[in-house]
């Protein structure tokens, strides 16, 4: 993840209140539970590149030994792997 997790609560907070405070919903659940939600989409969305990161690193343990004796470039493989998945996947990064 690229930013710390203690920031997350807080970036959910201002997304609510700038939401609220532009009229541009009007909250029919408590504030504190809309937070909740947004703050798990916000880490939700944040730890997607984790879990791609983490699915390529097992994609690419199938070719540990290549890499191992310098044939394959680990962090080139890695790239294009990623690159693909993305691609495939229509991930937005």
């Amino acid at each position: 993840m690229r930013i710390p997790k203690s920031w997350i609560k807080p970036i959910a907070r201002r997304i609510i209140a700038n939401l609220i405070s532009k009229d541009l919903v009007e909250p029919l659940v408590p504030q504190e539970t809309l937070i909740e939600v947004t703050e798990s989409i916000v880490l939700d969305e944040l730890l997607v590149e984790d879990r791609l990161n983490e699915e390529v690193r097992q994609l690419l343990k199938k070719y540990e030994s290549e890499i191992e004796k310098g044939r394959l470039d680990y962090r080139k493989l890695f790239e294009l792997t990623k690159q693909k998945l993305v691609k495939e996947r229509n991930i937005i990064l």
